[in-house]
């Protein structure tokens, strides 16, 4: 991509690339969540949300630190992706313990939490409007006038969805997954509508880091709800059926928030309408299920 420029190659070099990215998260993913307890999946899947989250961060100021033309973004890139390599060739006795992993039949496939598959959908289709459009909708928003507003309230969004990474991993282990997937749901309804009631730039900020807590936490939770009462063996496979389901709505987000885009609803009504459905499905299924907070 450095060298090309033509279309061409560049759509195939993203292609592998995505293929890539989607085989590092599968297997950090599942071994995270291979054959510990759940409150120890939440805990090690927090942590690794947290770090994610925090280096995606830390690459909004790179943008502006390295700039997003000529040679040198792609020689940072390939530098921190070599880096990345070192600890996986140094580590010792670091691999989980399970050794077999098993595929799941479609009938398996088809009884996996309906919920969790929703909360990967709905996840991705928010993320992918949230890195591929809020910039955009920024851009033209009457409250932010330069790039450097507009990469504080990205930050924001990035940050709240950092922070409340280990108020999940606790929650998640004392509640239930889909009364919490409605509850970050709702969160996020709150946030798109203080977003669209006052123009005031600082409000901005405080939504759009309530909307980075509630699009943020719903992969989590909605993957560890996925991976319970599955045997170790199978979690690998679970885990890429749960990708698969971020990735198609990573896909299909910004394609429908164009529509909303298109109107006066703009994306932040997109959000907001995203959330309230989902929340209102996460609640109907929580009370169907009877869900009850475990105490301890």
């Amino acid at each position: 991509m450095a060298v090309y420029t033509s279309l061409s190659v560049w759509l195939a070099a993203r292609f592998v690339a995505g293929i890539a990215v989607a085989g590092i998260f599968v297997v950090i993913e599942s071994w995270l969540l291979i054959g510990d307890s759940k409150e120890e999946r939440a805990k090690n899947l927090g942590l690794y949300m947290t770090s994610l989250y925090g280096g995606t961060t830390v690459g909004q100021f790179g943008i502006g630190l390295f700039g997003t033309t000529g040679m040198m973004p792609f020689m940072v890139v390939m530098a921190l992706l070599a880096m990345s390599m070192m600890p996986a060739f140094m580590a010792k006795n670091a691999k989980p313990a399970v050794e077999e992993h098993i595929s799941l039949t479609w009938k398996q496939i088809l009884g996996l939490s309906k919920p969790a598959l929703i909360g990967c959908l709905v996840s991705g289709i928010v993320m992918g409007s949230i890195y591929g459009l809020l910039p955009l909708a920024l851009r033209i928003s009457e409250t932010t006038s330069n790039n450097d507003q507009i990469g504080v309230l990205m930050a924001a969004t990035v940050l709240g969805g950092m922070s409340i990474q280990p108020i999940v991993g606790k929650l998640s282990c004392r509640m239930s997954k889909s009364l919490l997937l409605a509850l970050v749901s709702i969160l996020g309804v709150f946030a798109m509508g203080i977003y669209q009631l006052d123009q005031n730039y600082v409000t901005h900020i405080i939504a759009l880091a309530l909307l980075g807590m509630s699009a943020f936490a719903l992969y989590p939770i909605a993957i560890t709800l996925a991976c319970d009462g599955i045997e170790s063996a199978s979690i690998v496979s679970a885990t890429q059926i749960m990708l698969f389901s971020y990735s198609v709505g990573s896909a299909l987000g910004p394609v429908a928030a164009q529509y909303f885009m298109r109107h006066s609803l703009g994306l932040m009504g997109f959000f907001f309408v995203v959330l309230l459905a989902t929340a209102i499905y996460m609640l109907f299924v929580s009370m169907k299920t009877k869900p009850s907070v475990i105490a301890e």
